[in-house]
This record gives structure tokens, sequence and C-alpha cells, in this order.
């Protein structure tokens, strides 16, 4: 039996008045989805534990299995693991976004967010300007290290836990009140405005009609984690296929293989169907046994506030991811287990993550007995199944196979 996570970062969403009161995962054509909900079994599972902040660390843990109570220490620290950070237990990571601020003549304080991923940057030209950061701003104390696109790592020897906001929580809103109350973090923020605001790859961007990424953006600080094993905890052995480099840091703690896909980018327009390609490879030719393939695109759009391109998205999802893992995993004759879930919602109208519970979708590829719904926000409801602890639907989607723990 192979078993199939296909995650759509952020794809739950509110009712939308553009979709004519759809939310954009009912609104999408999703011919594979609705084939496999007329076999499967729906619900909602609630992954944000009460009290925390709803974010994709928290929630994705909670989906592999993972108490995210117990076992979350911070959203960069995951991403660090990632990009092969030697965290030292002294080591505080934080999360480095390059964003785009506002660029009149008002003092920094003042200046406006205006876009948490610089019109998704690529990772070669970010790399430049964090270089260019890099050169002014680090010491023996801070580490500057690059990562995917705008996602970044500032790595805190000797620092602190602090209390930092996430960018696309604040979109829209001067930033004054949102920045670290650390005197030092809030000084290399501010440098670093005045070093990439006049950058020439921020010119040339500007130009094309791009956002610059003219700023630092500190947020998500966090120590160096610590995950059980994947495969020790539910004997099977487990590659992640994502873009982006949270999803790969926890793949990385938890003792997972990575799959590297070309042209994945975290963006729209991210290359869907080199993840389905490499997770049936790793299931039919590399004797895995349970494949993560986690799909950005749709936070992105709600990020963005864009309905139509969050539809779009998911469309891309259903079309060119989970079609072609069902197809390759029938064509080689292989019995399977689908669950398909967003880990939150990320709603257009409020441009960020909310913690409400999410619906999921369990296929088994032997039962054959037929239903009549279909895989949305509100047949998830209606089938009257929650999930309440988000990290034991792991175990409902194994059966057994996990332990406690």
């Amino acid at each position: 039996m192979k078993y199939v996570v296909v995650l759509g970062d952020g794809m739950a969403d509110e009712p939308v008045r553009e979709l004519g009161g759809c939310t954009p995962l009912a609104a999408a054509r999703t011919p594979y989805m609705d084939r496999l909900s007329r076999y499967g079994r729906l619900g909602m599972v609630q992954t944000i534990p009460e009290g925390m902040k709803p974010g994709s660390d928290t929630a994705n843990l909670a989906v592999l299995g993972y108490d995210p109570r117990k076992y979350y220490s911070g959203r960069s620290p995951l991403e660090a693991l990632s990009i092969g950070v030697p965290m030292k237990e002294t080591d505080i990571a934080i999360r480095c976004n390059v964003v785009t601020l506002s660029e009149g003549e008002e003092a920094f304080g003042e200046k406006v967010i205006l876009d948490h991923s610089a019109s998704e940057i690529s990772t070669e030209e970010s790399r430049v300007l964090l270089d260019a950061v890099s050169r002014e701003l680090a010491d023996e104390t801070y580490q500057f290290y690059a990562g995917t696109s705008y996602r970044h790592c500032l790595i805190w020897n000797g620092g602190r836990v602090l209390e930092l906001t996430a960018p696309h929580d604040v979109l829209g809103q001067t930033i004054g009140q949102y920045l670290p109350e650390d005197g030092k973090l809030r000084e290399m923020m501010q440098r670093s405005y005045d070093i990439l605001a006049t950058h020439p790859i921020n010119q040339e961007r500007k130009r094309k009609g791009l956002h610059p990424a003219n700023c630092c953006w500190f947020w998500g600080a966090g120590t160096r984690p610590k995950l059980d094993s994947f495969q020790d905890r539910t004997g099977k052995k487990g590659i992640m296929v994502s873009a982006v480099d949270l999803l790969k840091g926890i793949a990385v703690g938890a003792g997972m293989a990575v799959a590297h896909v070309e042209g994945a980018t975290g963006g729209l327009h991210t290359n869907y169907l080199g993840k389905a390609k490499a997770a049936v490879q790793a299931l039919t030719e590399e004797s895995y046994d349970f494949a993560y393939i986690h799909v950005e695109a749709p936070d992105e759009m709600g990020h963005q506030g864009s309905a139509g391109k969050k539809v779009e998205a998911i469309e891309h999802l259903d079309g060119e991811v989970i079609g072609p893992v069902v197809e390759g995993l029938e064509a080689a004759g292989e019995e399977f287990c689908l669950l398909v879930l967003p880990d939150h919602p990320t709603p257009v109208r409020v441009r960020t993550h909310t913690a409400d519970s999410v619906p999921f979708l369990l296929y088994d590829s032997r039962v054959q007995e037929e239903h009549t719904w279909v895989y949305n926000e509100e047949e998830g409801r209606r089938a009257g199944l929650l999930v309440e602890k988000g990290y034991e639907l792991m175990e409902m989607f194994l059966g057994d196979g996990i332990q406690a723990g």
C-alpha cells in the first residue's frame, strides 16, 4: 500500500462575492478531486491548536502527525534545517523575508508594507540582494543565509526568542507598530532598506513593473527543532515534494527524504507536473511508502487577495498534481490511499491565515462504495466528521501503522 498526501497550502477560504458566493475551492473545476470524493471520505480537521498562531509551520507539523504543542520550536529553525544552516544550541533562527515597502519621503516607521514576496522574486535575484545586505550587516553575532525566492534566514548567535510579526499579516499597513522591539534588529531592518532601495536589481525590477525587494523583514524566531523520525513513528519510508524551505526543513528534521524538482518555485506558475512525477517515481521505483506533496500557490494567491488566481492555482493542483498521481499509481498497479487537504485557510478577504478547521478528503483505491458529495468546505462540514486534534488525522490515514507518542 502506498500513501500520498496532497496539501494545497492555504486552499480553504470563505464564500467570495465575485465567485457567486462560492469559495475558490467550490468554484474551481476539480474533476479529479470530485471523482475521488465520490468514493472517499470527507470531513473537517482542526490543524491549528487553540491558542497557537495559524501558520504553515504548526499546521503541517500537525498534518504529518506531530503535536505542535510538543514539537514546535519556531518557524525559521525548520527552514534553517532545509538550507543546511549549522545551528548551535545557543542560536536563534529568524525568517528574513525580502519585502516591498512604500518608497516615499516618509520616515521608515511610516512606510507601508505592500508585498511580502516582492512579486514572488526569483531566488537568483534575491540572493544577490541578500549578499549586499550581508556584506554590510553580518558579523560574529548575526549571519545571513539565502533560501528560496523571498524566504531567507538570519541566525542570531546567543540571541533570544522574540515575538515578531509576520509580514503577510499586516499587508497594506504602516509598519512602525510592527517593527521589532529589539533595537539591533530594528536598526538592521532600516539599514537594509537604505542598502536595497537603490540597488540596480530593484531599479530594473521597477522598470519591468515588478515590486522592488527593498527591505529585510524579520519574523518567525525560534530555537533548534527536535523531531522524532517519521519512519520510526509510522513504519513508512517518506519523501517530501515541495518548493518551500519550511516543508523541506520539517522533512529533514523528521528524517524524510526531500525531492528536488526543477522549476518548483512555490508560486502560481510552479512545476506542478514535475512534483507529481517525482512522487510517483519515488513510490513506484524507489521503494518509498509515503509521499507528501506540498503546493504553495493557493496560499500565495490568498495573500495577494486574488480569488481568480486562487481558483486557477486549485485547478492546477487538481489537474497537474492529483490527476497524474492517481493515474500514475493506477498504471503501476499500486493500491494506494490519498489524503487531500489544506493546512489552514488563507481567505482572500483578509489576505492572511486563519485558524478555522479545513476540509479533508480520504481516498482508498480498494474502496468502491459510491457517495454523492464533492470536495469543498461546505461538503466537508456536511459530512459530519470533525478531527479536533489535527495530528490524529495521520493516524486515521495510515490506520494502525502510527505509534502513539
